[in-house]
């Protein structure tokens, strides 16, 4: 009897053991590894953004793609307008336009608000013409929100979460008229590098 005793308890303990195993193994898999965050170093300090896939997948996507292809590399904040926002991603320090891929359509209305500090896509006034360029807003820009049959408005696809006070140490600088655009800071603050650092 006491024999028979000890070799269930045997066989419940190497149960046990075995289900945690499966278990533990399993949870790599299961983890939520979270949204992705890109990193702006930019001339005047860093700047760190998560995006939110979720709400606008084909704006994240498309953000994304440039990210990896190194396209903000060089770039500037070419429209700068404190309290209002900063605008960059599509010229180089001369005021060269690079080339960028075809445009997206807006996901503007996806619930996501212009708030201080969230970045949009920027667009003509097409609501389905944005391509690389984007900005970050200074304040709560209210009127560039989605209003259905009235404002196509500017997707949100993300929020500065590192780095705020770059942008509003970029958004103080001195601006100047340079070939035809107004808003362009007189020293180039310069997009060094965009990298994707956590979401992976």
């Amino acid at each position: 009897m006491i024999r028979k005793f000890w070799f269930c308890a045997l066989l419940m303990a190497v149960a046990l053991m075995t289900g945690c195993s499966r278990k533990a193994s399993k949870e790599p898999k299961d983890m939520d590894i979270g949204p992705k965050e890109v990193k702006l170093e930019t001339s005047m300090g860093d700047i760190v953004i998560e995006l939110n896939e979720e709400a606008a997948p084909i704006t994240v996507k498309n953000f994304l793609r440039y990210v990896e292809e190194g396209f903000f590399d060089g770039t500037i904040f070419h429209r700068v307008i404190p309290n209002f926002m900063i605008q960059g991603g599509g010229f180089t320090a001369d005021m060269v336009q690079k080339k960028p891929h075809a445009p997206i359509v807006n996901e503007a209305g996806n619930g996501l608000k212009n708030d201080r500090g969230t970045i949009a896509m920027a667009r003509t006034p097409d609501p389905d013409s944005a391509t690389a360029q984007f900005f970050i807003n200074h304040k709560n820009n209210d009127s560039l929100n989605y209003v259905e049959n009235r404002n196509p408005g500017y997707a949100v696809f993300g929020k500065v979460i590192e780095g705020m006070e770059t942008v509003d140490k970029i958004a103080a600088v001195r601006t100047t008229t340079r070939m035809g655009m107004r808003d362009v800071p007189v020293e180039p603050v310069v997009i060094k590098s965009a990298k994707v650092v956590s979401g992976e």
